[in-house]
């Protein structure tokens, strides 16, 4: 075994995110990672030469369930945007919980070439709520099968006459226009090139 094929063996402890900070990356249509920003690498405890090249699924937490990647992948294929409560996992098994808005970019011919991925801060009364739900849905997917938790999934969403992204944004009490503001309202700029420049050092020479 490599050590690329190690994959951590997922633990009850939370990391606690900044509010202020931005996980950001960016995949090729695939999901093959490209690009991941100080945080990022901070908050999941990989180094680059772990990162660049690997499927985005590294950090994938197994208590999530199938369908919310399916749907996701589906949306970013078409190029669409989608918001997602997602709880990721990190190298030493610690997990953390993010929101999720997306950036499609296209060559000249309109083909997707990449997708840029902001991540910050879940609010924890919306995790709350949303962890319920993908309890459920695991339930099902390991008791049943993932195409049962599939129609379990859009039937409730049908009952509550919402699609998945409006799900999440009432969860969040927050519109379109709100979420938003949510990513792009970070720290100071000063206070953001610190941060960054702090995790580069530590990984750097500790």
């Amino acid at each position: 075994m490599s050590e690329f094929d190690y994959h951590p063996v997922a633990t009850d402890r939370e990391i606690k995110l900044d509010p202020s900070q931005v996980i950001m990356s960016k995949t090729d249509p695939k999901g093959i990672i490209e690009y991941a920003n100080d945080y990022f690498m901070e908050i999941c405890g990989y180094e680059e030469y772990e990162l660049m090249g690997k499927p985005h699924n590294i950090i994938r937490h197994p208590d999530m369930p199938k369908i919310v990647f399916k749907l996701l992948w589906e949306r970013l294929h078409k190029g669409e945007n989608i918001h997602a409560l997602v709880k990721n996992l990190a190298k030493d098994g610690r997990y953390y919980w993010v929101l999720t808005n997306f950036e499609t970019k296209y060559d000249d011919e309109g083909n997707i070439i990449s997708h840029y991925a902001r991540r910050k801060a879940a609010p924890g009364n919306a995790i709350y709520q949303i962890e319920k739900l993908y309890k459920t849905l695991l339930a099902i997917e390991k008791n049943q099968s993932p195409e049962t938790a599939e129609k379990y999934f859009y039937g409730l969403l049908e009952e509550k006459g919402m699609t998945y992204d409006q799900f999440i944004l009432d969860l969040l009490n927050i519109n379109e226009k709100g979420v938003k503001s949510y990513f792009y309202n970070t720290a100071p700029k000063a206070d953001q090139n610190t941060s960054k420049k702090r995790g580069l050092f530590k990984r750097m020479f500790s």
